[in-house]
């Protein structure tokens, strides 16, 4: 069994370790920390994309409100409801509720939605809106919200600032994700946050300083995925930072995704720790089950109606993107079933020792 005292060299060590037979001890010692604390349960979290509608103008992503050519929706609140119970319908235990940063959701609306959904069925209730206002976080955690997803995507000041202009709702405002979720987590809701890897201009150590701030706020939830812009967008265009030499560029490859999930994983044993969509993209064949090997304890099926599914577009060609939330359930269930996992059942919060 590995042990890792977390400092910063022996991180920066594993991240550019190339021995098979090191990072095979790295993978196991992640999983048998992973089978200790969370068990062999992977929950199902059910992921509806409610709206594409987004003020910001990242330079990745296929939401920012600078790409014209996206047809823009916004669901209502009858079809998220049946979202939901076509959720607990599947025996999912948990919905996530996502969007672009879009103030067409506003505050009142989102909080009769979450009332309704706690309700009318047994389902915890996860948020992933972006930056809102601390107003806005009161209400939702008053009206049941139990989680947060805010990814602060890279711990490196002047990378995200790169990559992530100000809000025009607040243009004098420097985002402070982290900031954010110290907020949330006073408020009482489970907070998950996590990073992008191969950002143009992240290196290496800039990634053993992020999974090191994952152990300092002892995050709930860890969302570890590669980058892949998308076309319409600055960084999909050019994507260069011109001051970080080639060799320190760290890439979106599986291979670096899976190391990152494993360390995060040592770093934060009791964390939910999803096998994200986006490394699936990467490798639709076993990206999934390379994730969950590595660590990982969570998937999320999409749910999102067909007609909306394809326009949510934070980067091309996702995974699964045309298959029915009937036939993701089929397929994760075999997925999962086949590595001798169990599917979850239940809300799957955060087990705490």
């Amino acid at each position: 069994m590995l042990n890792l005292r977390f400092e910063r060299d022996e991180i920066l060590k594993w991240l550019g370790e190339p021995d098979p037979k090191m990072l095979a001890q790295l993978f196991a010692a992640a999983n048998k920390v992973r089978a200790e604390t969370v068990g062999d349960q992977v929950h199902l979290r059910a992921l509806i994309e409610i709206s594409n509608h987004c003020v910001r103008q990242c330079g990745y992503c296929g939401l920012r409100a600078g790409n014209l050519a996206l047809y823009r929706y916004r669901m209502n609140s009858a079809e998220i409801i049946d979202c939901a119970r076509q959720a607990v319908a599947m025996g999912y235990g948990t919905v996530v509720l996502q969007s672009g940063e879009d103030p067409g959701i506003t505050a009142p609306r989102m909080a009769d939605l979450v009332r309704r959904i706690k309700s009318e069925t047994p389902l915890a209730v996860t948020l992933s809106l972006g930056e809102r206002d601390a107003e806005d976080l009161v209400a939702w955690r008053k009206a049941g919200a139990d989680r947060y997803l805010l990814r602060f995507e890279t711990s490196d000041r002047q990378l995200f600032n790169h990559i992530h202009p100000p809000s025009p709702l607040h243009p004098d405002r420097l985002s402070d994700r982290v900031g954010i979720l110290k907020q949330l987590r006073a408020l009482g809701y489970e907070i998950g946050s996590g990073i992008m890897i191969g950002i143009p201009g992240q290196s290496l150590a800039s990634i053993a300083d992020d999974i090191l701030l994952f152990r300092e706020m002892d995050l709930d939830m860890i969302g570890v995925g590669p980058y892949i812009p998308h076309p319409a967008t600055p960084l999909g265009k050019d994507g260069v930072k011109p001051d970080l030499p080639a060799d320190q560029q760290a890439t979106a490859e599986e291979i670096l995704v899976c190391k990152v999930i494993a360390l995060s994983r040592l770093a934060c044993p009791e964390a939910n720790i999803p096998s994200t969509t986006a490394l699936a993209t990467i490798n639709p064949i076993n990206g999934r089950e390379l994730g969950l090997q590595s660590g990982a304890n969570v998937v999320m099926p999409n749910l999102t109606p067909a007609p909306y599914r394809a326009l949510y577009e934070i980067y091309p060609n996702k995974a699964c993107i045309h298959e029915t939330g009937e036939a993701c359930n089929r397929c994760l269930a075999g997925r999962i079933v086949a590595l001798g996992r169990e599917i979850g059942v239940g809300p799957g919060g955060r087990r705490s020792s």
